[in-house]
């Protein structure tokens, strides 16, 4: 079995991202852009592609990438979570990667991995792995027309990659017949949008059993390396509550001398533990190519939203009042958790795929949840 352990690389990833995070994106920044009504930071993505290369990371070195794999890519997550870094990387490095590798479209990988553009997969953020909504119709030309709502990062990008009829099309997301309109998201450092075509000129990738193997290969990478993005939401707050009950006194004593407060800490941070092993496996899994991939993302996404919720929840419950402030981040761990729970399926979703593939019985009608 692979070592999931981080190795030296790995280490190395992490220490240079959190730094470039620490200097360039603290979370009193990046809420004073949110209360400025800036969704995304331009200039934080610039820097984490043209300094550290991070778009590229999956990307084949023949096509202008890293060449190195998605374990390195789920590291690169979990430090955007533990800032929750209002950048797209989820949609272009995660979602449009994975995509493009699938269907071998070299041209776009290229100006991916070197920054030039960015890219979204056109789906509900709630999509599944295995589904495949398609709400978009295609007419000769070919040109595109519907309507596709709930798209994650699909404001800051410059391609669109769009499911329709048998195949897979790009889109010049500010091109003829495109109207991208945002909406209210519970994640404000993420948002949605909706995304409208009318007659929108497109270029096919993709077509037949390709189309549908490419999108249901970005949709399973986006499952299992959320996962590690949602393990650093978790252990930031898991960090930020420790750190608090540690100076916060209370009669006389510090918060966290309170076995209540100690036994509370302690389960979050076993969960944490476990959640971190899950989402190391699933990113190991789409790393190597494992069969048991779709299973991993699956596992991953069960668990994983439910216990980066929970940490979230318990680091504002330990700061008290203050945790209930605008002024605090611990509002944006928790509005980052619940979002990300709902995406790519929710957690009774993905357990219900993992007692299917182990062939468990469903239980019978009006049978109580356990």
């Amino acid at each position: 079995m692979t070592d999931l352990c981080y190795d030296d690389v790995e280490e190395a990833l992490r220490d240079s991202v959190r730094a470039l995070l620490t200097t360039h994106a603290p979370w009193q920044r990046i809420l004073a852009r949110v209360d400025g009504g800036e969704a995304y930071d331009p200039a934080l993505w610039a820097r984490l592609v043209g300094e550290l290369g991070v778009a590229g990371l999956p990307v084949p070195e023949e096509h202008g990438g890293a060449g190195v794999g998605f374990r390195e890519v789920a590291v690169v997550l979990e430090e955007l979570g533990r800032a929750v870094a209002p950048v797209p990387f989820l949609g272009s490095a995660v979602l449009a990667t994975r995509a493009l590798l699938a269907c071998g479209e070299t041209g776009l990988l290229g100006r991916l991995a070197a920054g030039r553009c960015v890219a979204t997969l056109v789906v509900p953020f709630g999509t599944a792995p295995g589904a495949r909504p398609d709400p978009v119709a295609v007419s000769t030309g070919p040109a595109l027309t519907g309507r596709v709502a709930g798209v994650v990062d699909a404001l800051p990008a410059d391609v669109l990659l769009v499911p329709a009829g048998d195949g897979l099309y790009a889109v010049d997301a500010r091109g003829p017949g495109v109207r991208r309109t945002p909406v209210v998201s519970l994640d404000v450092t993420r948002p949605l949008a909706d995304v409208g075509f009318a007659d929108a000129p497109a270029r096919r990738i993709a077509a037949g059993a390709s189309a549908t193997e490419a999108v249901t290969d970005a949709l399973t990478a986006g499952a299992a390396l959320l996962a590690s993005e949602q393990v650093g939401v978790a252990q930031r707050g898991l960090d930020l509550a420790v750190a608090h009950v540690r100076t916060r006194h209370q009669f006389g004593r510090p918060v966290g001398s309170f076995q209540a407060v100690k036994h509370r800490l302690a389960d979050v941070w076993v969960a944490v533990s476990q959640s971190r092993a899950v989402a190391r496996y699933a990113a190991d899994c789409l790393a190597t190519g494992d069969p048991d991939t779709a299973l991993a993302a699956s596992l991953a996404q069960a668990y994983c939203g439910t216990v980066a919720t929970t940490a979230a929840e318990v680091c504002v419950q330990a700061h008290g009042g203050l945790g209930f402030t605008w002024e605090h981040p611990a509002h944006l761990l928790l509005k980052r958790a619940r979002s990300a729970a709902v995406a790519f399926g929710a957690a009774d979703r993905h357990r219900a795929v993992l007692a299917d593939l182990a062939d468990l019985p469903a239980p019978p009608p009006g049978a109580p949840r356990p």
